[in-house]
């Protein structure tokens, strides 16, 4: 690129498409012509183990879905995300309770995550389970030449810059959003939510047995029909619509053996939430 001296010669600037916009008209940004995302690991599976529905079972469910991890680690490199579960929901009503801004509820639950997360590299440290920071994503194909598995806690790092939502004070982008934006920069192709239901239905099931069960839905259809309760965070919609490199996640049930693998292999096993 070349240099562009102002008329007055006072100000230097690098010649570029972008030089003298202020990067918020919607026209420019509509007809602004870049190059398609890269892919940087997109062999490079991202799995989160739910908090509630699973960490917080303890022995009743984490280590069933551990020694099933473990069994596919030669076959996939993967990258594994934990929820906070209930121990976030105590700390968030705590933080409500004292009036407490959105940016420290977020830390709050950023904190309880990242304990999940340390629990889980623990369990898997005789298998190369190693606990990684955000700032560690550059390292991943030096863990997977080790033979690591890595484990990073969910939350998305915007803690005291958590954006406030529209109604109330619990941060939005919780560990579910985390996985799809850490999915999203890496460009990966195999998305997982392991949960302890077998995916997306009308209704909370726990709440609601008659709810129906849906195998397959566009993100953009999801969204439209605005439904009370969703099985995945709500801003997780949006991000894979909008994504470049996103074309599905799938949702399953950690808690049937077998499942987590049939995933990996590329089968149907939950439900498949798809970028329309």
């Amino acid at each position: 690129m070349s240099l562009v001296r102002d008329k007055d010669g006072k100000r230097l600037h690098v010649k570029s498409r972008l030089m003298g916009e202020s990067l918020v008209s919607r026209e420019f940004i509509d007809n602004l012509d870049i190059a398609p995302q890269e892919r940087l690991y997109p062999d490079v599976a991202v799995l989160k183990i739910g908090g509630q529905s699973i960490c917080d079972r303890g022995v009743k469910a984490l280590p069933a879905i551990l020694k099933e991890i473990v069994a596919i680690r030669r076959q996939y490199k993967m990258v594994l995300t934990t929820g906070g579960g209930t121990r976030s929901r105590h700390i968030y009503t705590i933080g409500l309770e004292m009036g407490m801004p959105t940016g420290i509820i977020a830390k709050f639950g950023s904190m309880i995550s990242e304990q999940n997360a340390l629990m889980v590299a623990t369990l898997l440290s005789p298998w190369g389970g190693i606990k990684m920071a955000h700032s560690d994503i550059v390292k991943l194909p030096t863990y997977f030449a080790e033979g690591i598995i890595p484990v990073m806690h969910g939350m998305p790092p915007y803690d005291y810059f958590a954006i406030k939502p529209k109604t109330g004070r619990i941060p939005i982008h919780r560990t579910d959003v985390g996985l799809i934006i850490l999915a999203d920069l890496i460009g990966s192709r195999t998305i997982i939510f392991i949960k302890d239901e077998d995916g997306l239905f009308t209704a909370d099931p726990k709440k609601h047995p008659d709810a129906e069960f849906i195998p397959e839905i566009g993100a953009r259809d999801l969204m439209e029909r605005d439904m009370d309760d969703l099985v995945i965070e709500r801003p997780c919609l949006e991000i894979i619509q909008n994504s470049e490199v996103i074309d599905r996640v799938q949702i399953v049930n950690g808690m049937v053996p077998g499942n987590i693998t049939r995933a990996m292999n590329g089968e149907h096993v939950g439900t498949v939430i798809y970028r329309q």
